[in-house]
């Protein structure tokens, strides 16, 4: 692009984060040059600065600086293995899947096949296809997937509202202390030199609160449920460390040592899977589904248990 372009949101996607709508709308365009593109006040809204997460509404007018996008290719088919994706419900408005660990959410830097990515190839006949909510790359587990924007509007109510109840579970080092139910601890975003994007408590980032309940207790591990009050980057990761156990196979905050034992056993990912969801649909009610933990994550458990 060699010009400022003023783009109308339209009635579809309102509700809609300003990055996601930007993702879609300048694709090829890495996620940092976007986000330094809105802390810089060179991407406006109405003709002021807003912050990555702003909900769009109809009729508001987005400026679009002159900015570069990337020769990425869009992706011509679907890798063999992600070719049988497990739909766990779906029905006229929603696609719920049970995503394996390893395929991100959707392209970015170096990654072409995304799962949104993948579904639209699978999936023409399904003409809107929009991601409700995001999981790291590693996680497994329950995703939300809109086929009408009508239910991508309400679910994105849902979830700014705490009417989604996710639960997750994570295999952590130690013994989860019986009297700790929940931490609440802010986070703060943290990118490095090197590009790598981390999370840490601090008093000055922004509230998160995690529940936590011990499901089994293995001999120098415990099996916890952790269910997410609010919905910060990296959050149950981060809560564990912070309480003194950090997840199983988890690169980014896991002590070296620990990282190393849980390779030595055969543990190539991180151990964190999204079980469940619980949401209301409209005309339906209240709607849960649950995905069984992977057979790789069961495997590992039977050699904690011994």
């Amino acid at each position: 692009m060699s010009q400022v372009r003023f783009l109308e949101v339209t009635a579809e996607h309102a509700g809609q984060r300003l990055d996601n709508y930007l993702q879609r709308e300048l694709k090829g365009v890495p996620k940092t040059r976007l986000y330094r593109a809105l802390r810089k006040g060179e991407i406006r809204v109405n003709k002021g600065r807003v912050k990555a997460d702003y909900r769009l509404r109809a009729g508001d007018s987005v400026r679009i600086p002159p900015i570069r996008v990337g020769e990425r290719q869009p992706l011509q088919s679907v890798p063999e293995r992600w070719q049988n994706l497990e739909v766990l419900y779906e029905d006229a408005g929603l696609l719920v899947i049970n995503k394996p660990s390893g395929l991100a959410v959707h392209g970015g830097s170096g990654i072409r096949a995304g799962l949104i990515e993948c579904l639209r190839l699978l999936r023409p006949e399904d003409r809107y296809l929009e991601l409700v909510h995001r999981l790291d790359r590693d996680t497994s587990g329950c995703i939300l997937v809109a086929k009408k924007s009508s239910i991508l509007k309400e679910l994105h109510r849902q979830l700014r509202g705490d009417e989604v109840d996710k639960r997750y579970l994570a295999l952590v080092t130690g013994s989860w202390p019986r009297q700790r139910s929940f931490v609440d601890a802010p986070l703060q975003k943290n990118t490095l030199q090197s590009g790598e994007r981390m999370v840490r408590v601090d008093k000055e980032g922004r509230r998160a609160r995690t529940d936590f309940r011990v499901v089994e207790r293995y001999p120098a591990h415990t099996l916890i449920e952790a269910k997410p009050i609010t919905g910060r980057t990296h959050q149950i990761r981060v809560h564990a460390q912070h309480a003194g156990h950090p997840l199983c196979g988890d690169e980014k905050y896991a002590r070296k040592e620990q990282l190393q034992y849980d390779q030595r056993q055969g543990l190539s990912r991180l151990f964190l899977h999204a079980a469940s969801l619980n949401f209301t649909l409209p005309e339906k009610g209240r709607i849960e589904v649950a995905a069984s933990l992977p057979q790789d994550l069961e495997s590992y458990l039977d050699k904690v248990h011994k």
